[in-house]
């Protein structure tokens, strides 16, 4: 009974000093989390409020200064322990270099992500098309790049293909070109087709008076004169602009007698005797 006492009273002090060790590691741990947290929301805050920050780098400082954060706490919790972070460092280093070229396509998606970053060819909320993938960007994250299509499908794309890609930005300028074609028949009148399709677009004011609307006979089909009509407007009126002309323009010509012919082909039966 004395012996065990004894033992006690030997093992009582490493038992204290490490249930306050591991109480220690418990409160950092849970410190730590919760600063992570309340870091990357603030951060996050602050960059979508301030004027100066792109919305396309707020995810990224939040979600880097949280990752921070949680190193620096794990760390701590370690050196709780006694175990010395130095050493952990190194060993980190030398294991980052191994996953590194285990990982080449991974590093490869950061290392385009960081580009695409620093060179911004689109940010959130831009329309583009991505290598024949189109649709909205909502996120730029280290390793892909999530956008919705036109018809609200979720696309996650690698950010080493969206960099090896070709980029259309269709939201880069103020201002666009809408490219329509009518097709009139061979009897109708050209140019009263061209003076028709003038006072639709000079009665929009969506288009643009610089540059002027380009509208001129481009081509003489199999079964249509085909007219090119190219007015300019602001890029958010772009697909509104085209649907309202093409309406208009096909209610103006049937007041005006202007056919729209269907593709036709002329047979010609020889008998022989």
């Amino acid at each position: 009974m004395e012996n065990l006492e004894g033992q006690i009273e030997e093992l009582t002090p490493m038992f204290v000093e490490h249930g306050l060790s591991v109480v220690g590691a418990v409160v950092i741990l849970l410190l730590g989390w919760w600063l992570a947290g309340w870091a990357k929301k603030k951060v996050m805050k602050k960059g979508q409020a301030a004027k100066g920050v792109d919305n396309t780098l707020v995810p990224i400082l939040g979600q880097t200064t949280k990752i921070l954060i949680l190193i620096i706490t794990i760390l701590a919790v370690l050196g709780q322990f006694g175990v010395e972070t130095t050493s952990i460092v190194a060993v980190l280093g030398a294991s980052a270099l191994a996953v590194g070229l285990a990982l080449q396509g991974t590093l490869s998606n950061v290392a385009s992500g960081i580009m695409l970053l620093i060179l911004r060819p689109f940010k959130i909320g831009d329309a583009v098309n991505i290598g024949g993938t189109t649709g909205v960007v909502d996120a730029i994250g280290l390793f892909t790049t999530e956008l919705h299509s036109f018809d609200n499908i979720g696309i996650s794309m690698p950010n080493s293909k969206v960099w090896g890609s070709e980029i259309q930005n269709m939201n880069r300028f103020d201002k666009r070109r809408v490219d329509m074609q009518f097709g009139i028949g061979y009897g109708d009148d050209m140019d009263k087709a061209i003076e028709i399709i003038r006072q639709v677009l000079s009665e929009d004011d969506r288009v643009l008076e610089d540059p002027a609307p380009q509208i001129a006979v481009a081509n003489l089909g199999d079964s249509s004169v085909d007219i090119n009509v190219r007015p300019w407007t602001a890029t958010a009126n772009v697909w509104p602009l085209r649907f309202d002309t093409t309406k208009k323009v096909k209610e103006r010509f049937d007041e005006n007698g202007i056919s729209i012919p269907f593709p036709q082909r002329d047979v010609h039966l020889f008998k022989q005797n």
